[in-house]
């Protein structure tokens, strides 16, 4: 990647969450943690919740989604991965109170299915040519590269993935904050002869101006990553005109219920969402469950790479991922178990228990 973080990038951290009732139930939740992304540590994420957010879930009904939300922003600045956390714990734990799948509890699916795109590190460009083929055999139909060394890698990576599959694929592009703003320019149109969906993150993170200007001067819609964590964000940046694409993942903008209401924004001013993570099994399945209830929302193929990325997702039984697309996973809740003896095997600290 060409995030300009001295910290090495090695899976990332995750903290996982279950929020216990009376009778014995328990839904979890997962986000991911990467501090030049995040901005906070696992541990921070917990004391957080410990020292104030828990306070505002702690007794009261996993279904009251939206006064828990309110009470948390309106108290707890920040914080949308802590938030995101909860609130998507709530919403396990009331599914699997009502016997009901969380896709049924937010609309009901309009797919069962969900079309993937895949993911193409940063390489050279015979390399990232061979990882694109193993994933078009696999049946994928979406791709997201990584670009960001230099305008001539840039189109000669974007060309190749052209010409070797033609106009049956859709291409999309990460930049990771690679460029100024002047350069991103430049880096933008001249791979738009080649049919670009997006282009993702091309300045740094804050640089909501920069992304703005960008915006005006190419034909590309541009996506905000790292510089988008809140709804309030993702507002600003679409009022700036410095987006045309709303993206969203577990632990932005603070779980299922900011990312409902940002869809629902996105909606009313004609743009789509894409939903990407490199989540593990249960942000993986909220991710799905968002996916196949919004699905007519997005206009765009669904990122996850957990599955691929990591070497464990802490589910008992794997969601199907083939032939390019993710199955819904059924059941209440999520649909999909924790593998409690994985769960400890990997865990790097102690739990920290919190009660009323």
């Amino acid at each position: 990647m060409a995030i300009p973080a001295e910290e090495e990038w090695l899976g990332g951290d995750f903290v996982v969450c279950a929020l216990h009732d009376e009778e014995g139930r328990v839904g979890w939740s997962e986000v991911f943690v990467w501090l030049p992304e995040t901005g906070a540590s696992p541990a921070q994420i917990v004391d957080i919740i410990a020292g104030s957010l828990s306070r505002y879930v702690l007794g009261e009904s996993p279904f009251n989604v939206e006064r828990i939300a309110h009470r948390m922003e309106s108290n707890v600045a920040r914080s949308e991965a802590a938030k995101g956390l909860l609130d998507m714990a709530c919403y396990d734990l009331a599914g699997r109170t009502a016997g009901l799948s969380v896709c049924e509890l937010v609309g009901g699916p309009s797919v069962r299915e969900v079309p993937l795109c895949a993911l193409i590190p940063l390489m050279d460009t015979d390399s990232m040519l061979g990882i694109g083929r193993m994933f078009f055999d696999e049946g994928y139909r979406s791709f997201r590269l990584k670009l960001g060394t230099g305008l001539d890698e840039d189109v000669e990576r974007i060309r190749a993935f052209r010409d070797a599959f033609g106009s049956g694929i859709r291409l999309r592009v990460d930049y990771n904050q690679a460029y100024r703003p002047a350069d991103a320019v430049r880096a933008i149109k001249a791979i738009e002869p080649y049919g670009i969906d997006f282009a993702e993150q091309p300045v740094a993170a804050a640089d909501f101006a920069g992304m703005a200007y960008i915006q005006r001067l190419v034909d590309t819609p541009l996506m905000a990553h790292e510089g988008c964590f809140s709804l309030g964000d993702f507002i600003a940046l679409a009022d700036l005109g410095a987006v045309r694409l709303l993206g969203l993942n577990s632990e932005r903008p603070g779980g299922l219920t900011m990312a409902l209401k940002a869809i629902a924004v996105a909606e009313s001013r004609g743009m789509g969402t894409v939903i990407h993570n490199q989540p593990l099994g249960l942000a993986s399945a909220m991710h799905l469950h968002l996916a196949a209830a919004r699905y007519h929302s997005l206009g765009h193929a669904v990122e996850l790479f957990g599955h691929i990325m990591m070497e464990d997702d802490l589910i008992v039984t794997p969601i199907d991922y083939s032939g390019g697309r993710a199955l819904l996973p059924d059941g209440p809740g999520w649909g999909v178990e924790v593998d409690l003896d994985a769960l400890e095997r990997y865990k790097t600290a102690e739990t920290t228990t919190l009660t009323e």
